[in-house]
């Protein structure tokens, strides 16, 4: 079960402001992180993205987690849903431009992660050759 940071009243009764702010980045830095997240939100930066298309191209995720997912980065004004007035309905998901921005900053991460991949592997290996003693 994930944990959840909840904001506590003081003494007095009032809420830390500086509290709640943590809270927000912390919620939102987890929801971005998590393990559907990023796929859903890189699929969503190349233009409008059916459902459908979201449950074939995010590998192995469920259909009730893709709802969730959606919700949650809609709730949080990382994907913009438009419905139109079709028989059946059809919805779209897009990347808002604050989703586009954190795109950059995906780029920016994976980059580093394939510019240290080796010497990541590296240090794994010296450290569990040291872990053993």
């Amino acid at each position: 079960m994930s944990q959840r940071n909840i904001a506590v009243p003081d003494q007095a009764g009032a809420l830390d402001p500086g509290k709640m702010d943590a809270c927000t980045v912390l919620e939102v830095i987890n929801r971005v992180s998590g393990k559907w997240a990023i796929g859903i939100l890189l699929e969503a930066t190349r233009g409008p993205v059916r459902f459908t298309e979201l449950e074939r191209s995010v590998e192995g995720i469920s259909r009730r987690m893709l709802t969730l997912t959606l919700r949650n980065l809609e709730r949080d004004g990382l994907l913009a849903r438009t419905v139109y007035p079709t028989v059946p309905p059809r919805v779209e998901y897009e990347a808002t431009p604050m989703a586009k921005e954190l795109y950059e900053s995906l780029t920016g991460l994976v980059g580093w992660a394939e510019r240290y991949r080796e010497a990541i592997a590296e240090a794994r290996v010296t450290y569990d050759g040291h872990a053993g003693c």
